[in-house]
């Protein structure tokens, strides 16, 4: 029996378990991830495959950090996935760990570390009347992997993209020169043509991590729109396509660090300034770059993101052993493809 608290962050969905897995094997959140993808990934069906999930959702299983300077951790699980980080996903679980008491509030203001499987992820919760108002979570270091390269694209022919990576990496390409204003009556074209851009980037565009082996490569295409700038603040509208085809609801926070780490590299951003990121159903993510530093020697930015999550259930999931659906199913209709019955690929 799971006890799952049903939070989304800005529109996107990402719901919280709160009860029933205690804990999962490894000294880091990193390795509990890698051993729940190898091991306990029914759990992720459960929660996310239909009868009981839907594909328009996340899963966040929380669960103990040995780092003594943690006060929890959380292993974050996609449709097709296990992803290292996760803004949208980082403020739900935030907004569930205090506004349900598991972590005590502080009024105005709760200042949290919890562990993520990228690493250490500080934040700061604006508070008041129980109530989780605003997160700020201070991302691990974004970067960018590729700028202004050229692939070759299905349907479409050669393509100008970036490359970025904010907790997950990004192919960036700009909506408008493809037809697209990023308005909600696009999603279904977007996320057509965002797959087939996925596909060939990762392809053509190798973007492994530079200190860890284990993050996946191109697993997501951010549409850009135009950037307009009043003063110090940036402003675009945007949407991810999350595999296996659907829109990000959100502005989508690692999407957005991406997009920043980009940004900068080009010289069109600097440290200090705000970005407003909007989503395809005009949420708003507020980011900015705090400072630079460099992974390996790569140049990189540390992004702050800011948004908030509201709670809107808390349900208890179990299977009865005459279910013929324990661990669910999907269906190509909505999933695209069949991928009930696939484990989840191995990172070794």
């Amino acid at each position: 029996m799971l006890t799952v608290v049903g939070c989304h962050a800005g529109g996107e969905v990402g719901n919280v378990v709160t009860g029933g897995v205690f804990d999962v094997l490894g000294d880091s959140v990193l390795e509990k991830m890698v051993h729940m993808e190898e091991h306990l990934d029914d759990l992720r069906k459960l929660c996310i495959f239909e009868p009981r999930g839907a594909v328009n959702q996340s899963i966040n299983f929380i669960v103990p950090s040995r780092d003594a300077r943690a006060q929890m951790g959380y292993i974050i699980a996609e449709s097709t996935e296990y992803p290292v980080m996760s803004g949208s996903n980082t403020i739900c679980v935030a907004t569930v760990l205090l506004e349900t008491g598991i972590l005590p509030m502080t009024e105005p203001v709760t200042e949290l570390m919890l562990e993520s499987p990228a690493g250490l992820i500080s934040l700061r919760c604006q508070c008041a009347s129980g109530k989780v108002t605003r997160v700020e979570f201070t991302n691990q270091p974004a970067f960018a992997n590729h700028l202004d390269r050229h692939i070759e694209v299905p349907g479409i022919g050669t393509l100008k993209v970036d490359v970025g990576y904010g907790g997950m990496t990004y192919v960036i390409v700009d909506a408008a020169p493809l037809g697209f204003s990023i308005a909600a009556d696009e999603a279904r074209d977007l996320c057509a043509l965002g797959q087939t851009i996925k596909a060939a980037a990762a392809e053509q565009l190798p973007s492994p991590h530079p200190l860890n082996p284990l993050v996946k490569g191109i697993t997501q295409t951010l549409f850009a729109g135009p950037c307009r700038r009043e003063g110090s603040v940036v402003r675009s509208r945007n949407t991810v396509v999350i595999s296996p085809g659907r829109c990000d609801r959100s502005p989508c926070g690692t999407g957005t660090s991406a997009r920043l780490a980009v940004m900068h590299a080009k010289g069109q951003i600097s440290v200090g300034d705000r970005f407003m990121h909007e989503s395809i159903i005009g949420s708003v993510f507020d980011g900015s770059i705090v400072s630079t530093t460099d992974l390996a020697g790569i140049p990189a930015v540390v992004p702050t993101i800011a948004g908030q999550a509201w709670i809107s259930s808390v349900s208890q999931l179990g299977v009865d052993p005459t279910d013929p659906f324990q661990v669910g199913f999907t269906l190509p209709d909505t999933w695209l493809e069949r991928i009930d019955d696939q484990l989840i690929k191995s990172r070794r």
